[in-house]
């Protein structure tokens, strides 16, 4: 059976001849930056320092600009929280299973830890059941990882609710971590906007978004298979295609759609957390460079 990591390895390969090698990289490990290094001390501003290490108070205090200090902690815990659901075992806009995706995204992103002496670990499930997979080192381990997300995610399982794992870590995962999601498209409610709130306030969150199929097949996809009609995963009712390329119908649905995006993205925002978002595999190393250049200047 082929490698899972290998495959994240390859695509990671194609981006660094790319572009810069140590690119990825460079944003994973400013992540952390500030909020989960240990305050070590104080001393003078030197030009090219970062504005943001100011101490403003010990600043006034001493007279001339003071920069603080921190000692890194040298190896952290990201906790890689996905959704196994049969929701993530439809098509994304790309027309690839949304599965498929979020292991490559999870497997860069756990690759780039390991890189980087950090330890992974694994929350997934479904409104049903929430696995935990304790965090670890090692490309073995990793690889596990992934087999796992692979190997639950399909059209027989129990209907998605990324809810429902976002409420296991609040109530058993001790300590700050990196927390990173990858997830169907999330409708905003108070409830979440809460959840994500709480926790926020303990932990780092990077939020990367799978984005649903279109609505209707592209007008050379009707023409070629008119007898072509979708299912919708969650609950298997018909998605009728004729109907969706008329153009009201598809001007209700665009306008309806930009309002859940509207609701997703502010909801994040109040919550301090990051998104981003992928419509299939060629996007994902760009679309994670984005996200954590986005969080390292959010920070």
């Amino acid at each position: 059976m082929a490698s899972l990591l290998q495959r994240v390895k390859s695509k990671m390969a194609i981006f660094a001849h790319r572009k810069a090698r140590g690119m990825l990289d460079g944003e994973y490990g400013s992540v952390f930056r500030g909020r989960s290094l240990d305050f070590d001390d104080l001393r003078a501003y030197v030009p090219g320092d970062e504005v943001r290490d100011i101490d403003w108070k010990a600043s006034a205090r001493h007279g001339s600009p003071l920069i603080r200090r921190y000692v890194a902690v040298r190896r952290q815990t990201v906790l890689l929280l996905t959704d196994t659901g049969r929701n993530m075992a439809a098509e994304a806009r790309s027309g690839e299973v949304k599965k498929d995706i979020a292991v490559l995204a999870l497997g860069v992103m756990g690759y780039l830890a390991h890189r980087h002496g950090d330890v992974v670990g694994l929350v997934c499930g479904d409104s049903s059941a929430t696995r935990s997979l304790p965090a670890k080192s090692g490309e073995a381990h990793l690889e596990r990882l992934l087999r796992h997300v692979d190997s639950h995610a399909d059209l027989g399982g129990a209907p998605s609710s990324i809810q429902t794992q976002l409420d296991y870590v609040a109530h058993h995962i001790k300590g700050r971590h990196l927390i990173f999601v990858v997830a169907d498209e999330l409708a905003a409610d108070a409830a979440t906007a809460q959840l994500l709130r709480r926790l926020r306030a303990q932990h780092e969150i990077l939020w990367l978004t799978v984005r649903d199929a279109e609505l209707a097949p592209s007008p050379r996809t009707a023409l070629q298979d008119t007898g072509t009609d979708s299912y919708n995963v969650a609950d298997s009712s018909l998605l009728a295609w004729q109907p969706a390329t008329s153009a009201a119908v598809a001007a209700a649905y665009a306008k309806a759609a930009a309002k859940r995006d509207a609701g997703r993205a502010a909801m994040f925002r109040a919550a301090g957390i990051t998104e981003g978002e992928v419509a299939g595999s060629g996007d994902v190393i760009t679309g994670l460079f984005a996200l954590l250049e986005r969080h390292r200047r959010a920070g």
